[in-house]
């Protein structure tokens, strides 16, 4: 008689939570959607990845006033080329740069980046991935490179811009050459 008695009890116990987890599940459907909040950290990280998926854009079709766009004004860009000088300081130093760059290619200038990372706070930000370009230059060879990016970025009045580009390639100290080969 004892036995059955503990079964009934069980059996009501577990028919009580079964009806409360009924009930509770039965409220939370009625309740409104939980919305997804998005860091101001996930937000400068969208916008950046946009600001790259946009100068992937502008490079293909050669613009140079929205490559120009994406930089800082005036003397805050500071970039490191795969060309010489040592060092272009100041947007339209940067900016003859990339039109004489643009210039040597007949067609799209494709880019794409590997590895893209990105380290944003609220108003400074740093990148780092493998840049691929490719196209096709106007003497007819091929260009198909991958070097090493690395770019500063500041929000200047709500937007992200770049101050600080740094392309490379690694170097063979015994030849002294760059190593414009490697590919990831």
């Amino acid at each position: 008689m004892e036995k059955a008695m503990r079964r009934t009890q069980l059996l009501c116990l577990l028919m009580m939570g079964l009806m409360s987890f009924k009930a509770s599940a039965q409220n939370q459907a009625h309740k409104a959607p939980r919305t997804l909040r998005i860091t101001n950290a996930q937000r400068n990280e969208a916008e950046i990845r946009d600001l790259y998926d946009q100068r992937a854009k502008v490079f293909r079709v050669h613009d140079l006033d929205g490559i120009m766009a994406l930089y800082a004004p005036g003397d805050a860009v500071i970039a490191y080329d795969l060309i010489p000088p040592l060092e272009y300081v100041g947007h339209d130093s940067y900016r003859k740069d990339y039109k004489a760059f643009l210039d040597e290619f007949d067609g799209p200038i494709d880019i794409q980046y590997r590895d893209l990372r990105i380290i944003a706070g609220n108003d400074v930000a740093f990148i780092h991935a493998l840049e691929r370009m490719s196209g096709k230059m106007k003497d007819g060879n091929k260009f198909d490179i991958w070097c090493r990016a690395s770019s500063g970025l500041r929000k200047i009045n709500g937007k992200w811009l770049i101050m600080d580009d740094h392309i490379s390639v690694p170097a063979d100290f015994n030849t002294g050459k760059a190593l414009m080969d490697l590919k990831p």
